[in-house]
């Protein structure tokens, strides 16, 4: 079996690859959940669950993009614990470790009602049909966009444009070399088995950090002047940069504290509601350091870093844009949804 990251996780989790350069398994359940049903799953409102965990920056992508279309009452979530073990992720969360909907304690049974035997990766974020309580698709790419399009109709009032037409080429180029060098970028980097492949995936990845640099510098966000598909990617990658990347996967040349622009921009949409209100630095950092055993062998969690720099102000303003367009903000979190204070910057 593979696990999130995309590497084999026997005995207990193995996640180096002792040949050398990390190479990410990209072999997801392509269905989709479109408006005309093409794929035999029609959009329809309390219909599916998304599964996810709040450690894992893949699925935070859609809890960002779920909340920012307010599509929080026709698309129900399931929060897995911040860890995993060979098997699959868990609803440890919840009363009696099972999922209240799904009737589930572990998401690889949705996975084997569909397909018995199912040998690839048992990944969050994934969409099951709660009918049948069959995983319908986990090809978290291409989920986060269907939100945007197929699931149209159920927007809020004053959602925001992430993914406009008049765009889509330039984010998609924007995408491809974030997640290339960015959002992969760093597992490369902390699951190289050579130092030669680790020092090319530390190359990759710090270039292109100075690459986005030059282009915020001058602009608010990557894409247009509003916040799109793009910003919400890097995003997830940015906000675990201190806290785990750093430090567990060696990409050390700076933290993004050290970098200006990325750190500013970061602040901003972190300030941005939709954005940190959904953030679990908690459970990000029991994640990695928890369950990559061999690259934290004693599993012990580091105490830092201070949080409290998230909240200062960022001065992005000043560059213009706004982040919802002629749209409005998100509205408060529900309250079942709302990440525990203490694992956020607001309970310093």
């Amino acid at each position: 079996m593979r696990n999130d990251d995309g590497m084999s996780n026997e005995e207990g989790g193995t996640y180096v690859n002792p040949g050398g350069e990390f190479t990410r398994d990209q072999r997801y359940i392509a269905t989709r959940i479109t408006a005309d049903g093409r794929d035999g799953y029609p959009v329809e409102p309390g219909r599916y669950r998304l599964a996810v965990a709040r450690a894992c920056p893949w699925a935070s992508r859609m809890i960002v993009v779920r909340r920012l279309l307010g599509l929080e009452d026709v698309l129900s979530m399931a929060l897995a614990g911040p860890t995993h073990d060979v098997r699959s992720w868990t609803f440890d969360l919840d009363p009696g470790g099972r999922d209240p909907v799904l009737g589930i304690e572990r998401l690889q049974d949705a996975y084997f009602a569909r397909f018995p035997g199912y040998e690839r990766g048992i990944t969050v974020p994934a969409i099951v049909d709660v009918p049948t309580g069959q995983v319908v698709t986990n090809d978290y790419a291409q989920m986060s966009l269907d939100l945007s399009t197929e699931w149209a109709a159920y927007h809020r009032a004053g959602a925001p444009r992430l993914y406009p037409e008049e765009l889509r080429d330039e984010i998609d180029e924007v995408n491809r070399v974030v997640f290339k060098d960015v959002n992969n970028g760093v597992y490369r980097c902390g699951f190289a088995g050579s130092q030669e492949a680790y020092e090319r995936a530390y190359e990759r990845l710090f270039d292109r950090l100075d690459w986005l640099s030059n282009r915020l510098a001058n602009q608010r966000y990557l894409v247009g002047d509003t916040i799109t598909e793009a910003d919400v990617r890097l995003f997830t990658t940015l906000v675990r940069f201190d806290p785990v990347y750093h430090g567990h996967f060696k990409c050390n040349r700076q933290k993004l504290t050290e970098m200006p622009v990325l750190w500013a921009y970061a602040r901003d949409l972190f300030q941005t509601p939709g954005f940190g209100d959904t953030v679990d630095f908690d459970q990000i950092k029991r994640h990695y350091y928890e369950v990559h055993k061999d690259i934290n062998p004693t599993g012990i969690v580091p105490s830092g870093p201070d949080l409290r720099g998230w909240l200062d102000p960022h001065g992005r303003e000043a560059l213009g844009g706004r982040p919802f367009g002629d749209g409005t903000p998100p509205g408060p979190v529900p309250a079942e949804e709302t990440v525990p204070i203490e694992h956020t910057p607001y309970a310093a």
